[in-house]
């Protein structure tokens, strides 16, 4: 069902100083910075290895990103698989019993597709099925 960690993404206060942090003081190349509507926020891609990290300011406070900054300051908000199949990933996952926060796939940064599993099912980690753009 899941080939990778894709990325881990951070919620972040302020996209300018933690790019800075992560590309001139830990030394990551940014791959890739968009905005993205659907889901609130304005959005960096810093590389590691074959994944990334994802550094994500909130468009506002009524966000999913704002509101989670505000319930527990910045820090990780979530991990993210890669898959082939997001549709088959997303309901191999509901006839497992878990909790979905989409039931279909939504529009992710670099035009992924994406889901996500609410933390409740998943030992506290907001979890992220990402399925990279063909």
């Amino acid at each position: 069902m899941f080939g990778r960690i894709d990325h881990v993404g951070v919620a972040v206060e302020d996209l300018d100083e933690a790019v800075e942090l992560y590309t001139t003081r830990l030394g990551m190349p940014l791959q890739h910075r968009e905005t993205v509507e659907e889901q609130g926020v304005e959005a960096v891609l810093v590389g590691v290895g074959d994944g990334h990290v994802e550094l994500l300011r909130p468009l506002g406070p009524d966000t999913a990103v704002g509101r989670f900054l505000q319930r527990n300051g910045p820090g990780l908000h979530h991990v993210a698989y890669g898959t082939d199949d997001i549709v088959s990933a997303i309901d191999d996952l509901r006839k497992a019993g878990l909790r979905l926060i989409d039931e279909r796939p939504r529009t992710g940064i670099r035009n992924s597709r994406v889901a996500f599993v609410h933390p409740k099912s998943t030992g506290g980690v907001l979890t992220e099925l990402v399925e990279a753009a063909h």
